[in-house]
């Protein structure tokens, strides 16, 4: 399984190398520049505030299924036809929600069709999210892996003929960059539908079958709960910033140029915890954890992958911070100011609880821990909300930064306490007394990077970052015999 994780993990890697960065500063940072901060404001509050009704559309069904199919294979025939008759239905009252809210939180009403393309964006998410879950669950863990950047690939295509192609000569708008989500994540849906559906052992009817269909929302329930509460604590700080200020949607727009960088580092996260469901559930499904020896494979597992990810993302948040200003100034040069590297200050370093947040998250879900889990994350969202409200009035854009580190921090402490009471797996004092003082010399190095004098500051950021990922080596939190242990196919590594 070890095995399995690191090669998938290092495709996945290799895979958003090559395509996330050109989307996030070829392409959607293009698009911000185009169109301004106060228009891509209004799309990045629209665009948080119809996912915060995700929760009904998804009803943390791929979630379910795709821990259940990781467990019984088998049972994708009974499930699959199903559950699309289930999310048609949340669908159709997921949008007739969103319109609602939108009518009682006072939008325009020239803007309700930018709302309902938006909204069409996140049910298309989610059926892709729900699709994937069932080629991860049946151990196509690779195919899943293609079809994770398949968007993007096809998203980049479609925005590259859209702002320099003379197809379609004139000012870029918001709106075109919208619709070319709607069809790109179509596509995608429908090539996860087509690779799916070759693997159902029946033909596929779909029918309204009352029972099945209950039984299907009574599982997911609890999941479902768990999106909503870590979706609104994650997406609170841009509607509320929007909501608060008077030159809000400005202020928004300035906070998703900086929350772009968070958002293109923690893809590898979120990717990691789609891998890594299926496994967990796979592994805890098998293991007896009143014997000790039996929780070694899901011990080494999750070891493994946050000495994997906390040893990239800490190198890349650390070197962020302290070249922040000069990253604005080159993402935005038109736009940007100071101001622009201050707001990403506290934002950048909240990618490290958040890509331990994935991790344990993940492996709190696959256990069915959820109640206690939601819990953890409704504290999140009453520290959110509070500090949001304090720190917003005065330091703007910069206090969201602010409450979104602090509330990062809190959710991963908690679920670290959460994990032990829960799976009692061994607490390795050794392993971390050596992050930390990874952490330490990684920002360490970075401060003297950025105060030496002569070169430019990209090398020396450059040079920040892959200092890291040296010392990740050398302190041996990404072991050389773990690679070494896939060319030779060994299982157990580490």
């Amino acid at each position: 399984m070890n095995r399995e994780f690191l090669l998938n993990a290092l495709f996945l890697i290799f895979v958003n190398v090559l395509v996330k960065p050109f989307y996030v500063f070829g392409i959607e940072r293009t698009i911000q520049d185009t169109v301004g901060a106060e228009a891509y404001g209004l799309y990045a509050t629209l665009f948080s505030f119809t996912f915060l009704l995700f929760m009904v559309n998804d009803f943390g069904i791929h979630y379910f299924n795709n821990t259940t199919i990781a467990k019984h294979p088998q049972l994708i025939g009974k499930y699959f036809p199903n559950i699309l008759v289930v999310k048609a239905l949340l669908t159709v009252l997921y949008l007739l929600l969103v319109f609602a809210a939108a009518a009682v939180r006072g939008f325009e009403i020239e803007i309700f069709s930018l709302i309902f393309f938006i909204a069409l964006n996140h049910v298309l998410i989610s059926l892709v999210a729900f699709l994937r879950s069932n080629i991860s669950g049946l151990g196509m863990y690779r195919t899943d892996s293609v079809i994770s950047t398949l968007d993007k690939l096809l998203l980049i295509g479609v925005c590259a003929v859209l702002l320099w192609g003379p197809i379609f000569p004139g000012h870029f708008k918001i709106e075109w960059f919208v619709h070319a989500q709607n069809l790109t994540w179509f596509l995608t849906a429908l090539t996860a539908f087509v690779i799916v559906k070759k693997h159902l052992r029946q033909p596929l009817r779909l029918r309204f079958n009352r029972p099945m269909l209950l039984l299907i929302l009574k599982k997911s329930a609890p999941f479902a709960l768990a999106v909503f509460l870590m979706t609104a604590y994650t997406r609170f700080d841009i509607v509320i910033l929007e909501w608060l200020l008077p030159d809000g949607r400005h202020e928004a727009g300035i906070y998703a140029a900086a929350y772009r960088l968070l958002d293109a580092f923690n893809m590898v996260g979120y990717l990691f915890a789609g891998l890594l469901l299926p496994m967990f559930s796979s592994l805890l499904a098998k293991q007896d954890f009143r014997n000790r020896k039996e929780t070694s494979g899901l011990f080494s597992l999750l070891r493994l992958s946050l000495q994997f990810i906390w040893g990239g993302t800490v190198s890349v948040a650390v070197a962020c911070f302290f070249f922040r200003e000069e990253l604005m100034l080159l993402m935005y040069p038109e736009t940007a100011t100071p101001y622009y590297g201050e707001v990403l200050a506290f934002i950048i370093l909240t990618l490290v609880p958040f890509s331990g947040i994935f991790i344990y998250s993940t492996l709190l879900t696959a256990n069915n821990s959820l109640k206690k889990m939601n819990g953890l994350f409704l504290a999140g969202i009453l520290l959110n909300v509070t500090l949001n409200l304090l720190l917003i009035p005065g330091w703007k854009a910069v206090g969201a930064g602010i409450s979104a580190f602090a509330t990062q921090t809190l959710v991963l402490s908690g679920m670290i306490f959460l994990e032990k009471k829960e799976l009692r797996l061994p607490l390795e004092w050794r392993q971390v007394l050596k992050i930390t003082a990874f952490v330490l010399l990684v920002i360490l190095t970075n401060w003297q990077l950025c105060h030496l004098p002569g070169y430019g500051w990209l090398l020396k950021f450059a040079a920040g970052i892959a200092s890291g990922l040296v010392l990740a080596f050398l302190l041996r939190l990404i072991r050389f015999k773990m690679l070494l242990g896939l060319l030779k196919k060994q299982e157990g590594i580490g």
